[in-house]
């Protein structure tokens, strides 16, 4: 296969977003999708202008459609499994044994939630058991909802989660309260529940209740949580990329370029960053897009 300018690996919003502006200034690309977007369990796509509320994979389909439209753009259906070469020389090799050529390259293939193993959670991971409230949290119409701690990041959630509606903050053994902390969140209204958690209840497909362990039922129309996170696919840790500690878990270093410290590597979307959003998957990939156009046109 000839090789392409640019290869993005991820072809959710970040690598999309990357695709088509990159495409806009001539660049060939290649964007290699496996096919398994983070929100893909969501039902639905809050918070983002001009498709507030719109299934999430609707708007990826509507969008690559639009990327596709360019002739400069390649899809490949596939899983990157490896990538060797170097800035100007980047091979990307599929786990069917395929391999894609290009001079740079750019990571997009966000991270993995990885989620208590607590019975009945998984399955309303993403539509009422969530952890942004400002991408689900005006829906549950000021309903109770609760948080439920995983470690010191739940601290801020359970502050500010009151404000779509009266709060319980499940410590589950995760944290332990001083008595200021436990003053303060009585002050805004927090309910604190330190028997652990057995259970997540639901009833027609969605959040009913909090079971605790000593029996007694919690009901809820929502449930936030701060998951840990992990790379997806792990190319940017076999790359050599360096990582920063977050309180979600790791995350690729780049700088405000989007640049790895991988000479030639840039990285965009989930995986390199926090806060996390489609909108700002978008930015990046735009942002990561302009950086490379700038490379190539000032040497």
């Amino acid at each position: 296969m000839d090789a392409h300018d640019v290869l993005i690996v991820g072809g959710s919003f970040a690598g999309l977003s990357t695709a088509l502006t990159l495409a806009r200034a001539r660049f060939t690309v290649a964007v290699i999708d496996a096919g398994a977007p983070r929100n893909r369990f969501a039902s639905a796509s809050h918070n983002v202008l001009g498709s507030d509320g719109e299934n999430p994979a609707a708007i990826l389909e509507r969008s690559r459609a639009q990327v596709a439209a360019y002739r400069e753009v390649t899809f490949v259906n596939a899983e990157a499994v490896s990538v060797r070469g170097a800035r100007g020389a980047f091979t990307v090799e599929m786990a069917d044994g395929s391999t894609v050529h290009g001079g740079g390259l750019v990571l997009a293939t966000g991270v993995t939630d990885v989620l208590p193993p607590i019975p009945g959670l998984e399955a309303l991971w993403g539509d009422s058991v969530i952890h942004c409230p400002f991408c689900h949290g005006y829906e549950f119409d000021g309903g109770p909802l609760g948080v439920l701690a995983t470690g010191p990041a739940s601290l801020g959630q359970a502050r500010v989660i009151p404000r779509w509606g009266p709060t319980t903050f499940f410590l589950d053994g995760k944290i332990e309260l001083s008595d200021d902390g436990r003053r303060d969140f009585v002050a805004r209204g927090v309910t604190i529940e330190e028997t652990p958690v057995h259970s997540v209840e639901a009833e027609d497909g969605a959040l009913a209740a909090v079971r605790l362990a000593d029996g007694r039922r919690v009901a809820l129309v929502g449930l936030y949580l701060v998951p840990q996170m992990r790379m997806t696919g792990g190319l940017a840790e076999r790359l050599g990329c360096a990582f920063t500690d977050t309180p979600l878990g790791r995350i690729v270093q780049v700088g405000a370029d989007k640049r790895t410290s991988v000479p030639g590597v840039f990285a965009v979307g989930d995986m390199a960053r926090v806060p996390h959003s489609v909108t700002f998957a978008v930015a990046d990939g735009t942002f990561a897009a302009m950086s490379i156009v700038h490379d190539a046109v000032m040497g």
